[in-house]
Formats: structure tokens, C-alpha cells, sequence
């Protein structure tokens, strides 16, 4: 059983293939959505994704992970292993200007089932320093944070060393507010020893890429809690018209297209690609 952490809310060189690219999922759509219309595109008009396509170390196209369009599983769990521990302190930054190991940052966003936002969620963190050893008497390379109202976060670490028996790693728990707790791990694309690593799930690959000196990587978290629609502004009466890209529609909007009536979902600036028929996440029939 999950030990339960308690919940007090208070580029240059990279690591991706670009054998193939994936199908948008409704929460990559979200996130473009939350950007208002800023997302960068991929060269194929799609949105890019906190997880682009990763290899496990070989040449494997790997599903889009997680994904919670229409029912999909939420992120997978993973064992706690034996180096947790409770009452980490509350941090973004499990560094100092003088850690030794390559600085990381690993940022995202975490969705429950139907693909909005969580907030308020905590994300409890642990990991191997760049020696692979873990601070069992203090709480170095440990720490818990909040995601912001977007549903938003963001650790600043290094990249965590190799020990016998592993791959690289760091662990997580996340939770949220009032919901389970989910721990499971985070991996590093194109590493040796993800094929021989028992543990290793290449469905919690991050998407990582050289930045500087350092290295970025991606991760988006689907919990496994029930949404429900949140309060929408009063819908266009009457109707917004025939759908058109360079729009900005808010939540709640009728437009038709195609010659079908359909509801905006979420509010969001309106480009070519977007049509109600392609994005369920932001348009609905009605």
C-alpha cells in the first residue's frame, strides 16, 4: 500500500527520435488551448506535446503515454522502493549553485480522466544523487510541491546517478487534493540499462533534450479522479456563427461547421487544424 504523503495545499542537441510522429491527444490539445494559441507546432501542423515520440533505447515508435482521451488508463504505477521517505520539505529546487551532477529540469502538467487540469495536486519527489547514493539521514534530492492553477509544474535537480541493479530514475508521488495516491517513476530515453532494468516501463519515459549545460525533460501526469464539467460562461445567443480560424471563442460558444452545431469546451484562439471535427477536446456537438 502507498504510503500516503499528507495533502496541504497552501535548445540544442536531444535525446527524441524523429522516426514518427504521434496523434494529438485531447490533453496535448488542453495545453495548447492553455496557452492561448502560443503552443509551438510540429512540422506536420500538430501540436507539440510535453511527450513527443522517445525511444526505450532502441528504435521503438512508442504510444502516446499517458493519454486520457475517452477513457484511456491513467499513468502507470510504479513500486516505492526502499529509499522513501515522509515529510519531505516543501521545494521546487532540489539544488544549490554548487550540487555537483548535470542540472535538470523536468516540468509538465498533471490532467485527471477527462483532461483538465488538477490543481493543487502534490507531487512528492525523491531521486539518487549523481553518485547514486540517497540521503537517508537528512532530505537531500527530496522534496514536494503544488501544481499551480493550470495544473502546472515545475523541479529543478540533476540528473540522478546509476546504482546496481537500475536504470536512471527518480521517484514520485502524486495525489490529488483529497484523491489516492499514485507513486510511480520517471526514465531517461536512450539509456543502456533501460533494457535490462526489471522496473523499467517505457510508458514513463519523459520526453529530455540537452539545454546548455544541462538537460530538460518533460512529463505529464494523468491521475485516476472523475471530472466533471466546470461552470461555463453563458453560451453565445445566438449562435457564434460558422466556426473560423483567428476567432477567440470562450468556453460555452456555438458555432456550426460543416454544416453540425458544436459548443466550445474550453476558451482558446481559433487557427487552421483546429476544426470542431478534429479537436474533441475544445469542441463538442451541440
Amino acid at each position: 500500500m502507498d504510503n500516503a504523503t499528507p495533502h496541504d495545499p497552501d535548445a540544442s542537441g536531444t535525446d527524441e527520435t524523429s522516426a514518427g510522429r504521434r496523434r494529438i491527444s485531447r490533453k496535448g490539445l488542453l495545453k495548447a488551448a492553455m496557452v492561448a494559441g502560443a503552443a509551438p507546432l510540429l512540422a506536420g501542423g500538430g501540436v507539440a506535446l510535453a511527450r513527443d515520440t522517445v525511444s526505450s533505447g532502441g528504435d521503438v515508435l512508442l504510444d502516446p503515454t499517458p493519454q486520457c482521451d475517452d477513457g484511456d488508463d491513467p499513468t502507470p504505477p510504479q513500486m516505492e522502493g526502499p529509499y522513501f521517505k515522509p515529510n519531505s520539505p516543501r521545494r521546487t529546487s532540489l539544488v544549490t549553485s554548487g550540487t555537483p551532477g548535470v542540472p535538470l529540469t523536468v516540468s509538465g502538467y498533471v490532467f485527471g480522466r477527462s483532461c483538465r487540469p488538477v490543481s493543487g495536486a502534490l507531487l512528492d519527489f525523491w531521486q539518487a544523487d549523481t553518485n547514486g547514493s540517497y540521503d537517508m539521514a537528512q532530505y537531500a534530492f527530496r522534496g514536494h510541491q503544488f501544481t499551480g492553477a493550470d495544473g502546472s509544474f515545475s523541479l529543478t535537480t540533476i540528473v540522478p546517478g546509476l546504482y546496481p541493479g537500475r536504470t536512471r530514475h527518480i521517484h514520485v508521488k502524486a495525489q490529488a487534493p483529497g484523491g489516492r495516491v499514485l507513486t510511480t517513476q520517471l526514465y531517461f530515453p536512450n539509456e543502456p540499462r533501460n533494457n535490462t532494468d526489471a522496473l523499467f516501463d517505457p510508458r514513463l519515459l519523459m520526453n529530455v533534450r540537452n539545454a546548455g549545460n544541462g538537460r530538460q525533460g518533460t512529463f505529464d501526469f494523468v491521475l485516476d479522479v472523475a471530472q466533471t464539467p466546470g461552470p461555463t460562461d453563458p453560451p453565445t445567443d445566438p449562435p457564434g456563427g460558422t466556426w473560423a480560424p483567428g476567432t477567440s471563442y470562450r468556453a460555452g460558444d456555438r458555432v456550426t461547421y460543416g454544416g453540425v452545431a458544436y459548443r466550445c469546451r474550453q476558451a482558446h484562439q481559433a487557427m487552421t487544424g483546429w476544426e470542431p471535427p478534429n479537436v474533441p477536446a475544445l469542441w463538442e456537438r451541440g
